[in-house]
């Protein structure tokens, strides 16, 4: 079953990318998205009805050179199952959507370009698959490259904008740069436990945690070195922040792109490589020190420039990258069932939400900026209702001090009531709490905004506005169920008791009375992470989880709190009183454009990177290749050959004499060497 879940992507994107000509668009189309929803149904089947412990089923043998040995085969756990149906289920439906979404597209003449569309979105769910069944680093790593592969083909679909050629290399080369951190850790696994198995990297945890490794000049704690590595390779593919910048220009893809790769995908790869590194992160405190650091400093930078953007797709761009920072936190605080409920939740508002946002830039002629929106709650009723119910989620609507509420509303809170555990209410809770009171005021300025107030912009456009194809709102209606019923349901899985959390994340009892008793000392913890056999570890030391579920009331109710004030504040600013966002700009406008150009780390990178980087490509182009090399080359082509040429003309007179002169000379050498060298005797 698991074996189908993971290749039918990959059937499909063979047949749509080089079948389309014989079967026809509709057909590729049709093939690719039923292939999907059969990998979600076995995928659901698999989440809910998942086995006990964790099962290893090999696929083929793939290298084996010397001691390294390594199989393609698939590690079945709880982690898996959760990815397996957001993965599937997300791209599924994607699918679905795509077929009303790219089936007027104007950015192509008519040709093959919608069969190509879903081999990619197909090809891109197979690596994805991948990723996350991988039993070995290397298979990850293949998965890792190939959602890489994908994205910059998604991104740049549009090859006739020069505007999605840039953002696809962007991408590509930022996300290179975590990549080689990444790269990086796993050969330093493999060089210090001689495998890149993941059970027996597990087991090596205790050993690196107490072996020191040079590198860069310098002493490293091996376990807190190797966790920073594959960090870094987690920022790059999760866009935390310094390797963010990709991901707000990736948005020039297609819509479907965004919702599928930049909202529930593609981007939470690095929180569950954290998560099922959980062995081996638990060892490294520094390492997860910095993980929280990056988390939360994430959340708050992308909520701040989220609060001025007017390209919608932007908006819940820095939105994805603000609620990656809040699972990186979670996960970094050791807590790693609520990064992964956060994980599980998100998926479904924010691809909703995107969806709901390609609805109105599909229904307004392509039109993205909300300036040109307003009072398109009447030509666009389902959508409207979408995506109300997606903002209520990534809100947080709940009602407080219980589990019943929209799924944000419980996830986040998880996640920060962890935090104030995990930190002892520092810098990071307070931080988080300030970015949920960010992210409510600036999904209700995007909804306000689009969908309250007087038509703006062009009248021709808000006059031919209409609500989409069916095809578009079903996939959106699924979504919302999964928006307000994810969290309640599986509230207590992720986050529930210590016996409800291990229960579902198949934690063995004997690891569960080391974390209970937590008095047995290193040599327990040694001893239990030996053998981890559950899908997330959490040393017995680690007692965040039951720490967060007795914080003091007014922890639990301040992301609520946050939440009311940037409802009211966003209703102040863009109901009551519509004139004032522009006079703040006024009042502000070095805070306004600090904000607007996204703290100025393109231009900062600009100047730092991209500029000395094409001044030395122009020095070695002009100076290297063209004085030295082509000066070399061309020097010899136009001087000594020319010379040789013309003596060699010269000898060529055509004239008897000359060749007999030449002749003797020839023997009176020839007679000169002899005698010399006394070869004449």
């Amino acid at each position: 079953m698991v074996q189908i879940i993971l290749f039918a992507p990959l059937v499909g994107a063979i047949i749509a990318g080089f079948g389309h000509r014989i079967i026809g668009d509709r057909a590729a189309q049709m093939v690719t998205t039923g292939l999907l929803f059969l990998a979600a149904f076995l995928s659901w089947i698999v989440f809910l009805w998942l086995p006990e412990g964790t099962q290893h089923i090999q696929i083929m043998r793939w290298i084996d050179s010397g001691s390294f040995q390594t199989d393609w085969s698939i590690r079945l756990d709880r982690l898996t199952s959760i990815m397996l149906v957001v993965v599937t289920t997300i791209s599924a439906l994607v699918h679905l959507y795509s077929m009303g979404y790219m089936a007027h597209d104007d950015q192509f003449e008519p040709e093959s370009y919608r069969p190509r569309f879903f081999a990619y979105l197909s090809f891109f769910t197979f690596s994805m698959l991948a990723l996350v069944t991988a039993d070995n680093l290397l298979q990850m790593f293949f998965g890792w490259e190939g959602v890489g592969v994908a994205s910059y083909l998604l991104i740049g679909f549009y090859y006739k904008k020069p505007s999605a050629n840039a953002a696809a290399i962007k991408a590509f080369v930022v996300n290179r740069v975590g990549d080689f951190g990444f790269a990086l850790g796993i050969a330093a696994i493999f060089l210090l436990t001689d495998s890149i198995r993941l059970d027996e990297v597990f087991a090596a945890a205790p050993m690196l945690a107490e072996t020191d490794v040079r590198f860069l000049w310098t002493e490293w704690n091996a376990a807190n070195l190797i966790a920073f590595l594959l960090f870094v390779g987690a920022m790059g593919k999760s866009a935390q922040l310094f390797l963010h910048t990709w991901l707000p220009d990736a948005m020039e893809g297609p819509t479907p792109v965004s919702a599928l790769i930049h909202a529930a995908t593609m981007v939470t790869a690095g929180v569950f490589l954290v998560s099922r590194m959980s062995p081996l992160m638990e060892y490294a405190p520094q390492a997860m020190g910095f993980i929280v650091a990056i988390g939360a400093a994430t959340a708050f930078v992308a909520a701040t420039i989220g609060l001025v953007q007017n390209d919608i797709k932007r908006v819940i761009a820095y939105s994805t990258m603000s609620q990656l920072g809040y699972m990186f936190v979670a996960a970094g605080v050791g807590v790693y069932s609520v990064a992964m409920f956060h994980l599980f939740t998100h998926a479904f508002f924010k691809a909703m939400l995107f969806l709901g946002a390609g609805s109105v830039i599909h229904g307004m002629h392509h039109e993205q900026d909300m300036r040109n929106y307003g009072g398109l709650k009447s030509k666009f009723p389902i959508t409207f209702w979408i995506m109300l119910i997606g903002t209520l989620a990534i809100t947080g609507v709940g009602i407080p001090l219980t589990h019943i509420g929209f799924a944000g509303f419980l996830s986040k809170d998880a996640v920060i009531e962890s935090a104030w555990a995990g930190t002892d209410g520092g810098a990071a809770f307070w931080l988080l709490v300030v970015a949920a009171l960010f992210t409510s005021f600036y999904s209700w300025r995007l909804m306000f905004l689009t969908f309250w107030g007087k038509p703006r912009g062009d009248k021709h456009t808000h006059e031919h506005a209409h609500e989409s194809p069916r095809v578009m709102t079903i996939p959106l209606g699924v979504l919302a169920l999964g928006a307000v019923f994810s969290g309640m349901v599986w509230y207590g899985s992720f986050f529930g008791s210590h016996e409800e959390v291990n229960r579902f994340f198949g934690i063995p009892e004997h690891q569960v009375e080391a974390v209970d008793e937590g008095g047995e000392g290193e040599e327990a913890a040694h001893a239990v992470a030996a053998a981890p056999e559950g899908a997330i570890f959490m040393h017995p030391d680690n007692h965040v989880l039951d720490d967060a579920h007795h914080a003091p009331t007014w922890v639990k109710v301040s992301p609520f709190v946050a939440m009311v004030i940037g409802f009211a504040t966003a209703w102040w600013f863009y109901i009551a009183n519509p004139t004032l966002p522009k006079r703040l700009a006024r009042s502000q406008p070095h805070l306004y454009r600090f904000l607007l150009n996204k703290w100025y780390f393109d231009e900062a990178y600009d100047f730092l990177f991209v500029r000395p980087a094409k001044a030395l490509g122009r020095f070695l182009w002009k100076r290297g290749d063209g004085n030295v090399i082509d000066g070399a080359i061309n020097g010899l082509a136009m001087g000594v050959v020319p010379w040789f040429t013309r003596l060699a003309g010269r000898l060529q007179s055509g004239y008897v004499f000359t060749y007999a002169f030449a002749m003797v000379i020839g023997i009176v050498v020839l007679i000169t060497i002899m005698a010399i060298t006394g070869g004449a005797n």
